[in-house]
C-alpha cells in the first residue's frame, strides 16, 4: 500500500524554516522568568453545555479566497523594506506592497483574504500580549510606526473583501538557533515580552521549533486571550487557525511527557489526552469569540484527511497524513459539534492521485457538513501549479489549467462546498503558475 506524505502547508512552511542542528545546549539552561501576565480576556465558559449552532441558512456569497502568509515574509512584508531603509520609506513600501497585491486580488474576483496576524510568538497589531513581529522591521518588538492589520481591514474592506486573522496557534519561533534564543532573551526589557521568557514552563520545542505545550491549560487560555484581544478590538470578518496544534517531526518530537503525567492521567491513551487537549482549545475559542462578537467567523483550516477508511470505518477512501491521528485534531467532531462556522480542508492532490483524490475528498467532506450548519470551503493547492512532479504530472498539463479547472468545477458544483482557498498568494506571481493565474482572472474576475 503506498504511503503518501501529505504535501500541505506544513511540508511547504518546514522547506522553509527548517533549521539545521540540534537544540544547542545551553540553551536548555536558561532560567525561567516570571512576570505579571496581561489580565485575560477569556470569556467565561457559558452554563450551558452546547452553543448554539452558528446558521448558514442565510445568504452566503460563495468564498474565493487566497492565504496571505506573513511567516518568513513568503508573502508579505517584502524583505527589501527591512533591509536598513528609514523608517518612512520601510512603511510606504510596505503598505504599497499590500495594496498592489489586494488590486491583483481583486482583478482576480478574490473576496477573502486570510491575512496571517501571528505568524509565531509575535503580532502584526499593537498587542499587549505579544510583541511586535520581527518580519516587520527586522527586530522582535520594534514599534513599525503603524498598524499593520488595521491597515490591511481598511484597505481589504474599501475593496469590498473580507479578511478573516490567520494565527498560528502554538509556534512561538520558526527555528531554535542561538542568535533566536539571545533575541528572545532581550525581550525581558519589553512590556510585554516574548512568552518564551514570560512563561518559559511553557516552552517546549518539536518540529525544530519553540512552541506552547498543548496540554497546559494556562498556555491555551493564554492562546484564547490573543484570539480575544483582536476580536474586541478590530472589524474582523473572521478567524482562522492554521492546522498546527501537535506539529511534530520525526527527528524533532513534543516532549510532553511530565505534562501528560500531571493532567493526562484519566485518559486511555496520550493521543485520546492529546486530541482532547485540541478539543479544549478549539471549544474556548469558539465560545470566547461568539460572546465577544457573534458575527466573526469562526475556521480552522486542518489536513485533507481527517481518518482513513483503513482506521475507522467513517474515513474516506484515502491513504494519506491523517489530522485525527498526526495533528491529535479531530477536526470532523468539531464540525457535528457546532463549533466552528466553517473548515477549510487542505486538499492538495490532484483527481489522478489514487491515495489522496481530490474529489473522493471533497466529497467526502461535503457529506460531513451535510447535516450541520457549518459551511465548506475547500484548500487548493496553487503552489502545486506549473511544478514538474513524477506522482503528480498533471499540475504541468496546460499550465495545469485543466486540473485546477476541475478541482473549482466539483467545488462549485457541490451543494455543500461554499468556497475555494488557493494557497498562497505569491505562488499567483510565479512565472510558472501564470496560465492558472489567466485562467482564473477569466473565470472569477469581473
Amino acid at each position: 500500500m503506498e504511503s503518501i506524505i501529505a504535501c500541505s502547508r506544513h511540508s511547504q512552511l518546514a522547506t522553509h524554516l527548517k533549521c539545521s542542528g540540534a537544540l544547542i545546549a545551553w540553551a536548555l539552561l536558561l532560567v525561567s522568568c516570571s512576570s505579571t501576565p496581561p489580565k485575560s480576556l477569556v470569556t467565561p465558559l457559558p452554563p450551558v453545555a452546547k452553543q448554539p449552532l452558528p446558521d448558514k441558512t442565510g445568504p452566503h456569497e460563495p468564498v474565493r479566497g487566497v492565504w496571505l502568509a506573513t511567516v518568513s515574509r513568503l508573502d508579505w512584508p517584502p524583505l527589501a523594506s527591512v533591509n536598513g531603509r528609514p523608517a518612512a520609506s520601510r512603511i510606504a513600501m510596505q503598505q504599497k506592497a499590500l495594496t498592489d497585491k489586494l488590486d491583483n486580488l481583486k482583478s482576480l474576483g478574490i473576496n477573502t483574504v486570510f491575512f496571517q496576524v501571528k505568524p509565531d510568538g509575535t503580532a502584526l497589531w499593537p498587542s499587549k500580549i505579544l510583541p511586535w513581529s520581527d518580519m516587520l522591521t527586522g527586530k522582535i518588538g520594534e514599534d513599525p510606526g503603524y498598524d499593520p492589520l488595521q491597515f490591511m481591514l481598511d484597505e481589504a474592506h474599501k475593496r469590498g473583501m473580507k479578511v478573516h486573522a490567520w494565527f498560528n496557534p502554538y509556534r512561538v519561533t520558526t527555528n531554535t538557533r542561538p542568535g533566536t534564543v539571545a533575541e528572545l532573551n532581550r525581550t525581558l526589557s519589553l512590556n510585554p515580552p516574548s512568552v518564551f521568557v514570560l512563561h518559559r514552563e511553557w516552552i517546549r520545542t518539536a518540529g525544530d521549533r519553540y512552541v506552547l505545550d498543548p496540554g497546559i491549560p494556562e498556555a491555551r487560555e493564554w492562546i484564547t486571550s490573543i484570539v480575544a484581544e483582536v476580536v474586541s478590538r478590530y472589524p474582523v470578518d473572521g478567524v482562522q487557525f492554521d492546522d498546527y496544534f501537535y506539529a511534530e517531526s520525526t527527528n524533532s518530537t513534543l516532549n510532553d511527557n511530565q505534562t501528560y503525567r500531571q493532567y493526562g492521567q484519566s485518559f486511555n491513551s496520550k493521543a485520546d489526552w492529546r486530541r482532547d487537549n485540541t478539543q479544549q482549545l478549539i471549544t474556548q475559542v469558539s465560545r470566547t469569540i461568539k460572546q465577544i462578537n457573534p458575527n466573526v467567523e469562526f475556521g480552522v483550516s486542518p489536513a485533507g484527511v481527517w481518518r482513513n477508511r483503513s482506521h475507522d470505518p467513517a474515513g474516506s477512501d484515502t491513504r494519506g497524513a491523517a489530522a485525527y491521528d498526526e495533528s491529535f485534531a479531530d477536526t470532523r467532531r468539531w464540525v457535528q459539534q457546532g463549533l466552528l462556522d466553517y473548515i477549510a480542508p487542505q486538499i492538495y492532490w490532484p483527481f489522478s492521485r489514487d491515495a489522496a483524490r481530490y474529489d473522493v475528498l471533497a466529497k467526502w467532506w461535503a457529506g460531513v457538513v451535510k447535516p450541520t450548519h457549518t459551511r465548506l470551503y475547500i484548500g487548493v493547492a496553487l503552489y502545486k501549479v506549473g511544478e514538474p512532479s513524477s506522482k503528480e504530472p498533471d499540475w504541468t498539463v496546460q499550465g495545469g489549467v485543466p486540473e485546477l479547472k476541475k478541482q473549482l468545477d466539483l467545488n462549485e458544483s457541490e451543494p455543500q462546498i461554499d468556497g475555494t482557498i488557493l494557497f498562497r498568494e505569491n505562488n499567483l506571481n510565479q512565472p510558472q503558475a501564470q496560465e492558472a493565474v489567466r485562467y482564473l482572472r477569466t473565470r472569477w474576475g469581473s
